[in-house]
């Protein structure tokens, strides 16, 4: 009786589809975050009455066949690359981007990281950094005179200098982007990596074609609708359940069976 190992993998399909919308939930007020969802196929087939083949020596076709299949797997987790609200913070360095694009991170070990969680700061030398002190690349030093700073929406870094008129160019922030945005591999911490399947990155200056603009003084919220994600837990849970009643009657069959005198 193959529906318990059926049922088997379908309950276990549920409980992964369950950690991915809890993960999303989670995440909620994460800044950048990007929801996910689960994708599933179905596995091999048993072929009982091969379709398309001679039913006679007169040369006539099975037109259907006799297939059963053994169950359901995870395919992959895809991430939704909606834009999440603008959250208004009236902080100088807090960044959203309005469209395509990543910040672009240098890691401790000298790789580049990706995010779109653009809460930075500056470092004890001025360095424009994430909330963990890495480097946002190319790196921009504020000087330390500096009484207010600007960030257009071309990602231009004007500083008013205490004693000078007119504001300084301190530096340029650039954004990248991914043929296959999806390719991109979490790794925490809002970021990001490049694999072999995201493609290679394109940077740009922000508002150039095919590049979101900055708005300053915002942060992008997750995108995730929490409406939206408890249907699709009631959904899960709900399929959960029908796979662990296929359980239960096949095991009552079997029951019958073993009764049989």
């Amino acid at each position: 009786m193959q529906s318990l190992n059926i049922a088997s993998t379908g309950m276990a399909a549920q409980q992964f589809n369950v950690e991915v919308i809890s993960n999303n939930i989670a995440n909620m007020n994460t800044t950048g975050y990007k929801r996910q969802r689960a994708e599933f196929q179905d596995l091999l087939y048993q072929d009982l009455r091969r379709v398309g083949t001679n039913s006679s020596d007169a040369g006539t076709i099975v037109p259907s066949g006799i297939q059963i299949g053994v169950g359901v797997k995870t395919a992959a987790t895809y991430r939704i690359n909606e834009q999440g609200a603008l959250t208004l913070t009236d902080n100088k360095f807090d960044l959203a981007i309005l469209g395509q694009g990543y910040f672009q991170v240098e890691l401790p070990n000298g790789e580049t990281a990706y995010t779109r969680a653009g809460s930075f700061q500056t470092n004890q030398d001025g360095t424009l950094v994430t909330p963990d002190g890495y480097t946002v690349q190319p790196g921009i030093t504020i000087p330390s005179d500096t009484l207010s700073v600007t960030i257009n929406e071309s990602g231009q870094v004007f500083a008013q200098i205490d004693g000078q008129v007119q504001e300084q160019n301190v530096g340029q922030l650039q954004l990248a982007i991914f043929q296959n945005d999806a390719g991109l591999e979490n790794i925490g911490q809002n970021l990001l990596l490049e694999t072999s399947a995201s493609g290679a990155a394109t940077t740009g200056v922000p508002g150039a074609t095919g590049f979101g603009k900055l708005q300053q003084g915002f942060v992008e919220a997750s995108n995730v609708d929490p409406v939206h994600e408890i249907t699709n837990l009631i959904t899960a849970q709900r399929a959960y359940e029908l796979n662990s009643k296929i359980i239960e009657t096949s095991d009552q069959m079997m029951s019958t069976v073993n009764n049989v005198r």
